[in-house]
């Protein structure tokens, strides 16, 4: 049995540091009240890149890419499982896609957006109900993009292996038909399926990032706005208002709701669902 590493003791100064160092560069939220959380995992780091002080590790982290990216990754939120908010699937295929494609012909392409899309299970999820429950699924060219700004979630991701957490609310018979058996007990995702999701890094506070994702029909932003604060909210909810297409819907968590953090969606209820939409043409110039 390994001995996990102790924390490193950090002052209230170096927390605020800390958490002001992530938010400016994730907009998410930690404070005094995620101390051990905080110090246990700033000691890995330190451990990691050799640095016996958390001074010495900042300034290291603040001139290094690399570094950055592996401190984000242990201070994402990963939680997740196929078929989460199954309500908002059905309100995908029974309401929101059917007035999509009245704007569209045969073949053109619908574009939806898993963002953050964690160890993958929301996007494949959206590929699986559209093949069982979406009758024109053929018609249409569909491209799902899952992005996240944890490097390593998006490797885990397109490797497409998962336990029986992830797959407990997949029926029986829809695990059976796109997941083969794996080692250790878990089922690998059918090669066809993983090839369907095109995976990329995103940061959503940062426009240009989000703007190099290009357009889309559907977001599906669920469960992360959560951690944000009010400026780091509207900020990405303008960079999903910018990255939708006129009309286009997104779906946020539970939760979440968007007229508390912007006015320029509009609030749309189906019957499955509340979701937002980006009017057909723009009230604010």
């Amino acid at each position: 049995m390994s001995r996990s590493r102790k924390a490193h003791t950090l002052t209230i100064d170096e927390i605020r540091r800390l958490c002001q160092f992530l938010h400016l560069r994730t907009g998410m939220i930690f404070g005094e009240s995620k101390r051990y959380y905080i110090e246990r995992r700033i000691a890995d780091r330190m451990a990691a890149t050799g640095m016996r002080t958390f001074n010495a590790y900042l300034a290291h982290a603040e001139v290094d890419r690399r570094e950055v990216e592996q401190l984000i990754n242990i201070f994402t939120v990963n939680e997740t499982y196929f078929y989460r908010e199954e309500h908002q699937l059905r309100c995908l295929s029974r309401s929101i896609l059917p007035g999509i494609v009245q704007g569209k012909r045969p073949g053109d392409l619908v574009r939806i957006w898993s963002v953050p899309c964690s160890t993958g299970e929301e996007p494949y999820s959206i590929a699986i109900w559209l093949l069982e429950n979406w009758p024109l699924v053929d018609a249409y060219h569909i491209e799902i993009v899952g992005s996240d700004i944890d490097t390593q979630v998006l490797l885990d991701a397109q490797a497409g292996n998962y336990g029986e957490r992830a797959l407990s609310r997949l029926p029986p018979d829809v695990v059976d038909r796109y997941f083969d058996p794996a080692p250790d007990g878990e089922r690998r995702l059918i090669q066809d399926l993983r090839e369907s999701v095109k995976f990329t890094s995103t940061n959503l506070v940062d426009a240009s990032s989000v703007a190099g994702q290009g357009l889309f029909d559907v977001i599906f932003c669920r469960n992360v706005l959560i951690y944000f604060d009010d400026s780091s909210r509207l900020l990405t909810a303008n960079n999903l208002y910018d990255s939708l297409h006129p009309g286009g819907y997104i779906c946020l968590g539970h939760t979440e709701s968007m007229t508390r953090i912007s006015k320029r969606f509009d609030i749309r209820r189906f019957e499955d669902a509340i979701v937002y939409q980006r009017p057909w043409s723009d009230r604010d110039g």
